[in-house]
């Protein structure tokens, strides 16, 4: 059961940066083909950064349950907080961040942008290239109060057993899902080949933006939103057994998303006053004029 009361200050805030959670998803997962990264590789942390990773997934592991995620669909998806322009949105984003990040000096709107570059310049479609600039937009949940392990990490199903594909599985064992029986199957309230789209997927920044845009983009760039997170299924495949044809179909796409997600970071900064008049084009011709977040 959802206890937000219990949350101490401790717990609301385990990570020193969001990025620590991004850093580890490379670290875990390494552009294919190609070995590990060496942790010099990486952004060097003083060594309470694995522990403080680790204790990230210890919560989200903890209090991801089913419950937790209707509780916040009901309150976040009346979209009652602030309504404002995509570029706007974006720019309020960017006082998530902070000064513990020890080697760059780039904020969230210019990692999109950097996103979004990456896809433009190998060919890809406009709606694509918009994809590739929004999908991170849903973190503005850290704005309103919530938990960061309520709006990145890994994400994964919900109301069925926790695969051991997920990282740190072994934190699952303080989900009280995990001893009920309505849910600690391997389809609790699925059934087999059941589709995605009738999943619940645990609660954070993917499913909320898809949320806000499901009646605007193209499904293929939907699924790149809504999944771009699911880590144990996207490269472990553990979840086939609730996926359909057509989410293996949709899910080439979230695959080719991903490297740019990942990969695309550099330390050269886009220049956004120059890129703005593209990506307000772009959120013009597939995005309403504001958002309601």
């Amino acid at each position: 059961m959802y206890t937000p009361s219990v949350l101490s200050q401790e717990e609301i805030t385990p990570l020193q940066s969001i990025e620590l959670w991004e850093d580890d998803v490379l670290t875990r997962y390494p552009e294919a083909g190609e070995p590990a990264k060496a942790k010099e590789a990486f952004r060097n942390y003083d060594t309470p950064e694995r522990d403080t990773v680790r204790e990230f997934y210890r919560l989200n592991h903890k209090y991801q349950t089913y419950d937790f995620v209707m509780e916040k669909r009901k309150e976040f998806l009346l979209f009652n907080r602030k309504e404002l322009k995509v570029w706007d949105a974006m720019e309020f984003l960017n006082t998530l961040v902070d000064d513990s990040d020890p080697d760059t000096d780039l904020d969230q709107l210019q990692h999109l942008l950097q996103t979004g570059e990456a896809i433009r310049a190998d060919g890809h479609p406009d709606w694509f290239i918009l994809t590739g600039f929004i999908h991170d937009m849903g973190k503005v949940l850290c704005l309103f109060g919530e938990p960061q392990w309520a709006v990145v990490g890994d994400t994964f199903p919900v109301g069925c057993a926790h695969s051991d594909k997920i990282v740190y599985p072994e934190y699952f064992e303080n989900n009280p899902d995990s001893k009920d029986p309505r849910y600690n199957t391997k389809y609790g309230v699925y059934e087999h080949g059941c589709g995605l789209r009738n999943v619940h997927m645990s609660w954070g920044h993917d499913e909320y933006l898809y949320q806000i845009t499901k009646d605007y983009l193209p499904e293929p760039a939907l699924y790149m939103i809504r999944y771009h997170s699911f880590y144990s299924q996207h490269r472990e495949h553990a979840y086939e057994h609730l996926m359909d044809d057509h989410d293996r179909e949709m899910f080439k796409w979230v695959d080719k998303f991903n490297p740019y997600d990942l990969y695309s970071k550099s330390p050269k900064k886009p220049v956004a006053e120059e890129l703005r008049p593209y990506y307000e084009a772009l959120i013009a011709k597939y995005l309403p004029a504001t958002i309601r977040l």
